[in-house]
C-alpha cells in the first residue's frame, strides 16, 4: 500500500552561518528553560509558520 500524498513540499534554503549559530544558541536556551528539546530547524519552522498566518 502506497503512502498518501502530502500537501507539504520540501525546499532547500541557505542561511548565513552567523544566523545558524544564533538560532542554535537560542534553541539551547529555550531547551534549558522549557525542559524540552528544540532544534534550530524547529525555530525556523515556527518563524515561517508565524509569518504565514
Amino acid at each position: 500500500m502506497a503512502r498518501p500524498k502530502s500537501d507539504n513540499i520540501q525546499i532547500n534554503i541557505s542561511i548565513p552561518s552567523e544566523w545558524k549559530k544564533k538560532l542554535e544558541n537560542l534553541a539551547r536556551i529555550y531547551s534549558i528553560e522549557e525542559g524540552e528539546t528544540i532544534t534550530f530547524l524547529d525555530l525556523m519552522r515556527s518563524g515561517i509558520r508565524k509569518n504565514i498566518s
